[in-house]
């Protein structure tokens, strides 16, 4: 096996897993029995040391790179684990794809290595990181964090990431006010800083979202006009461990800031094997021992460096290792090492069982098994690894994942500054869930006076507004008042929430308040009024007709055709008291019987005031020459007028009755706060044929009492009958329109008062001349005082 370092102190937590990976695949009895399983250990140069030339150096398996040999006859690998960076599996895959090695690569997945074309023996232990995005999504609606800056490092992967997290975010309604780009040289051009100064000074953008590896930080830092942006969050994204311990130096920027990575794991037995490790155990690692000088600053006893530095205590162990690092559980890189070595070891060994079962036997001559026999087993492989995790190569295999949440908190006394002050779970599409300790995250300086910072582009709209969107940036919005009867009881609430029918809302419109059943009732002011109107009128009534029928001999009484008289008193009389069913709690009953006794009692009334002016009128035609006019007053031709009049209206009702009969309805418009029991008339035509009729018969007797207002008669009461259907029609005339801009209980107020007061108009103006003879000056109501008029 072949694994891949760089000559950086970093690297080695990979080979220790690695090598505690092989210690313990050896000491298992039931992996690979009878053979010992080996490894080489080589170091990947960078792409700029002729990555090529090494690669063939050792397929060559010599000191000189003879293209297409392979010298090496014992020591041949059977599988490379490969490294960490991109550029190194993507130079060597194909060229192992030539020879069928399998390649097991322990960086950050890779979209672009999957192309089997390509890469036909490459398998990334690391899958595809489907959850990263939701958490990063999750953290900011939980900041509530809407409006936020994306630096991204300039290649395929890192594009491919902040477009999904771009269009995730716009579901959630959060917002990028830029995307940069930084290359993975360490050499930055100074324009994204001038972008970030321009966006900074017009939006309120506190947050910035960082994805990539240690360069991109690197990167960041190496300019220094962004010290001066020192002071904003930065959230650290990135798929694979990075190891910020290592770069403390130049973490000071992002005091404050978050890291959104993976859980360190604990291994059963890599603790002890850590505290046992030491140079003495591989002698022959002559870069262990240069981590050891590093780290602790002495040597073994015997080593080649005594006495420049001082020998190790006799207990030393990467256990009291100095620093921040925690050596005693494995990063994630470190455990897809780990990982990967258990894949490639458990392949073989189906490999070798299966060629045992076959009875096949293995050349001497030829002890290390054929590569490319590994693919198929590769392929199909799956396990439970020593921590219960599910292990395989297939890309789609991940359904649960984990991060913690660690928060860069830099002091001078402080030895640890990465505190996990949370953590993301997800399983699929199920289950996740976020826990956030908000009271120990130490906040960037200057973001601390609100806790947590705000980065928004406009503050929150709170409840009873509504958030309108500004052209087409959907967290940029001004805050609506919700319309009369909408609610919002959230902040930044999308749109206002109509309340039901039954529901109003109140004056801030957060909450819908249940309407008051209402109705005009006896006990209202307005009710109580009319009702009372009603009662006095109606009293009055019956006073007037208790003195016509108590001087019903009199001149007076005679004189205007006294049963007419009472008949209209008593429809009168009816008239101010059909005002009570318009009064409280609507009833089927009552629903109908307001409007047909309404409409039929004041056909009556108006009926006879036209029957009293035909009467008038026949009573002078008849003095002219001609037998017509005088049977028509002899026979009572006149007395007709009433029923034939009324028969109309009761035909017109019984249509309104079987077509569309008033009913109860419930008025929810009209009054904002209550809920209206109205009768509704059921069918508007009928009611207006109603009152169109009642117009008619009010215009014909206003016409024909015009006509006789001035004939020469001691009691003619055609003056008064012309002045009261003026005030009738006037009456009604007016009640049209004012009805059609009432609402609520006021509409049927207005119905009650204009039958109130039309109806005393015919009274008093019918009646109130006649009861002033009649009781205050009772000379002029005989027949001495009438035969004096006659005689002058």
């Amino acid at each position: 096996m072949v694994i891949e370092t760089m000559w950086q102190l970093k690297n080695y937590n990979y080979i220790l897993a690695f090598l505690f990976a092989i210690e313990e695949i050896n000491k298992d009895p039931y992996l690979l029995p009878n053979l010992t399983l080996g490894f080489s250990l080589y170091n990947a140069f960078n792409k700029y040391e002729k990555p090529l030339e090494n690669i063939l150096l050792w397929f060559s398996g010599g000191n000189q790179t003879v293209p297409n040999y392979n010298c090496q006859k014992q020591s041949k690998s059977t599988a490379i684990i490969a490294g960490t960076t991109l550029e190194f599996s993507s130079i060597l895959g194909p060229l192992l794809g030539l020879y069928r090695i399998p390649q097991v690569t322990y960086g950050a997945f890779d979209s672009s290595l999957s192309d089997k074309d390509q890469f036909p023996s490459l398998y990334q232990m690391a899958v595809k990181d489907k959850f990263l995005v939701r958490g990063l999504i999750c953290l900011l609606l939980h900041f509530e964090w809407t409006w936020v800056g994306v630096a991204i490092t300039d290649n395929v992967e890192s594009e491919t990431f902040v477009w999904t997290l771009k269009a995730e975010m716009a579901k959630k309604h959060l917002c990028i006010l830029f995307i940069e780009k930084l290359p993975t040289s360490w050499v930055r051009t100074i324009n994204l800083y001038e972008g970030i100064a321009l966006s900074t000074e017009d939006a309120k953008v506190n947050v910035y979202l960082v994805y990539g590896d240690s360069d991109i930080f690197i990167s960041i830092h190496m300019h220094s006009r962004l010290t001066e942006y020192s002071g904003k969050l930065w959230i650290m994204a990135t798929e694979s461990y990075v190891d910020l311990y290592k770069m403390k130096s130049i973490m000071g920027l992002f005091h404050g800031s978050l890291s959104f990575s993976s859980p360190k794991r604990d291994v059963p037995g890599f603790e002890h094997f850590i505290k046992k490790m030491n140079p003495s155990k591989y002698p022959e690692d002559f870069y262990f021992k240069r981590f050891w000088l590093n780290a602790f600053n002495c040597v073994f006893s015997g080593s080649s460096l005594c006495g420049k530095f001082k020998d190790c205590p006799p207990n030393a162990s990467l256990e009291f290792m100095p620093g921040n690092t925690d050596m005693m559980v494995m990063s994630e890189s470190s455990y897809l090492v780990y990982n990967a070595v258990h894949t490639v070891t458990r392949a073989l060994h189906e490999m070798l069982l299966e060629e045992a079962d076959m009875g096949l036997t293995r050349d001497s001559s030829l002890p290390v098994p054929l590569s490319w026999k590994l693919h198929r087993f590769l392929r199909s492989l799956q396990f439970t690894n020593s921590i219960g995790d599910h292990v395989s190569l297939d890309e789609q295999r991940e359904s649960k994942k984990q991060y913690d949440i660690l928060n860069i908190a830099l002091f001078p006394t402080a030895q640890d500054f990465l505190v996990k002050v949370g953590e993301f779970v997800i399983n699929g599409t199920s289950y996740q869930s976020l826990v956030i300790h908000d009271e120990v995250i130490e906040w960037p300086m200057g973001l601390e006076k609100v806790q947590p910072p705000i980065s928004v582009c406009n503050q929150r709209c709170g409840p009873g507004f509504k958030k309108v969107t500004q052209s087409d940036e959907t967290c940029c919005f001004e805050c609506v008042f919700c319309l009369t009867g909408e609610i919002s009881n959230t902040q930044d609430a999308r749109e206002c929430i109509q309340c039901s029918e039954q529901e109003y809302s109140n004056e801030e419109r957060t909450h819908c308040l249940p309407k008051l059943v209402t109705y005009l009732d006896f006990e209202d002011s307005l009710g109580m009024a009319l009702a009372c109107t009603a009662l006095c009128f109606s009293v009055l009534t019956a006073g007037v007709l208790w003195v016509f029928v108590k001087h019903q001999d009199t001149p007076i009484v005679k004189a205007n055709n006294r049963t007419l008289s009472y008949i209209l008193l008593i429809s009168l009389l009816l008239c101010f008291l059909c005002s009570f069913l318009f009064i409280g709690h609507p009833h089927p009953v009552t629903c109908i019987l307001q409007q047909i006794t309404f409409g039929l009692v004041f056909t009556v009334a108006l009926s006879t005031v036209l029957a009293k002016t035909i009467v008038v009128l026949l009573a002078f035609k008849s003095m002219k020459p001609g037998r017509i006019m005088r049977w028509l007053l002899a026979s009572g031709g006149s007395n007709y007028v009433i029923p034939i009049c009324t028969l109309v209206q009761m035909v017109i009702c019984a249509i309104w009755l079987g077509l569309s009969p008033p009913f109860i309805d419930v008025d929810t418009h009209s009054e904002p706060r209550h809920l209206l029991i109205v009768c509704d008339k059921g069918s508007i035509a009928a009611f207006y044929c109603v009152l169109g009729y009642l117009g008619s018969l009010a215009l014909v007797s206003f016409s024909l009492s015009y006509l006789v207002r001035n004939l020469p008669d001691t009691f003619n009461e055609a003056k008064f009958l012309t002045f009261s259907m003026l005030v009738f029609c006037s009456v009604w005339v007016t009640f049209l329109p004012v009805y059609h801009s009432a609402q609520g209980k006021l509409m049927v107020a207005l119905e009650i008062f204009s039958i109130l007061a039309s109806s005393a108009g015919l009274l008093v103006c019918i009646f109130a001349p006649k009861c002033y003879i009649i009781l205050i000056r009772p000379d002029k109501n005989s027949l001495k005082s009438l035969r004096n008029k006659i005689d002058r």
